[in-house]
């Protein structure tokens, strides 16, 4: 979505305690959905639904894990950075934040060995 959706719709989908528990994990990490099932104590099929409604709200992104035996999948990035409500009278404004997903591994590192040192651990 371009638009900021609804305070309602962001709300509804934040109500969903999966949905927080599969936002919470991936803000740590990216993490595949076998991952999320395992960390989150839910089902592949329950991950995916949540996922999905995630990803339609733009609040998780799906990204390609390469590996060297060419059997890539999908892990996932919490993209909410922040949500605010304010109530200014009479009506309810809502403002979405979300992180720039990161082009490589170690981009946000101001240190150049630091950057080095995540790059060379996401081979």
């Amino acid at each position: 979505m371009s638009e900021d959706p609804a305070l309602g719709d962001v709300l509804d989908v934040l109500s969903d305690e999966y949905a927080r528990a599969i936002l919470a994990a991936t803000s740590v990490k990216p993490m595949s959905a076998q991952q999320l099932a395992d960390e989150c104590e839910m089902s592949k099929p329950t991950v995916y639904r949540r996922v999905e409604r995630l990803r339609d709200y733009d609040l998780i992104e799906e990204r390609t894990a390469i590996q060297d035996d060419g059997n890539h999948y999908s892990v996932y990035a919490a993209t909410l950075s922040e949500l605010s409500v304010e109530l200014d009278e009479g009506s309810f404004e809502a403002d979405v934040t979300r992180r720039e997903p990161e082009a490589f591994p170690g981009q946000r590192e101001t240190d150049t060995a630091d950057r080095f040192a995540k790059m060379w651990e996401n081979l």
